[in-house]
């Protein structure tokens, strides 16, 4: 790995897990607290506030994670090409980072609601109290469903950067570039050798409308094509 994929993937990660964590904690540890005081204006003025203090650093953590992640995608183009499975965790992963943008956006504008009625009190942060208005009940509502499906989809974030982590070993790595010259090489009697090697008969038609069965297209097709080019040699 370059220096400089080190310090995207370092970006990448750390913007990811700070996102993660601190939406987590968040719900469970900030809100939770919150929950316990005894007046129920300050329910909701303490959650308001924990959170306020942690936007600014979770909008560092989330552009960390953005940055690093296009850096990644520029310095991965030609894997992204041909590596089988790298494009579509590529794509899956896209789709929710702009999910949980969206999610942390809605989020902060469900809470400066919540803090704008925190005089009203709730049952909890994220509970109406019988007495609240029908404003502040329904951002509390909604705030309670979308302060677990954060975390929940950058969770995913993070699984999915170990699995790009993982195609990026040595060994997937190797085991995409050996299925590469494969879609140019023919079965040609008991041996496989490139297409352009093969006999002019055995290439009459382009690779394209070759028969299947003269194709080399599966791993063991690989090994077995190898084993009898170095016994043939």
């Amino acid at each position: 790995m370059s220096d400089n994929n080190s310090v995207a993937r370092s970006l990448h990660d750390l913007g990811a897990a700070a996102w993660f964590g601190g939406s987590l904690m968040g719900a469970v540890g900030l809100n939770g607290a919150a929950a316990a005081a005894s007046s129920p204006a300050e329910r909701l003025q303490l959650s308001s506030q924990g959170w306020a203090r942690w936007t600014p650093v979770n909008a560092a953590a989330i552009g960390a994670h953005l940055v690093g992640g296009i850096a990644l995608l520029a310095g991965n183009q030609r894997r992204l090409r041909h590596q089988p499975g790298a494009k579509s965790v590529t794509v899956a992963k896209v789709a929710l980072t702009l999910t949980a943008g969206g999610l942390t956006a809605y989020s902060g504008v469900l809470g400066r609601t919540v803090d704008k009625h925190a005089s009203q009190g709730g049952a909890t942060p994220t509970e109406p109290s019988s007495g609240a208005s029908a404003e502040l009940a329904k951002a509390q509502k909604r705030l309670k469903a979308v302060q677990w499906a954060t975390p929940a989809v950058t969770g995913a974030l993070v699984v999915l950067g170990a699995v790009q982590g993982e195609q990026q070993r040595p060994r997937a790595l190797l085991s995409a570039q050996a299925m590469r010259p494969l879609r140019g090489a023919v079965r040609y009697g008991p041996r496989a050798v490139p297409w352009s090697q093969a006999p002019r008969a055995a290439r009459a038609v382009p690779w394209s409308q070759a028969p299947r069965a003269a194709r080399v297209t599966t791993k063991a097709g690989a090994k077995a094509a190898k084993r009898k080019l170095r016994s043939a040699a």
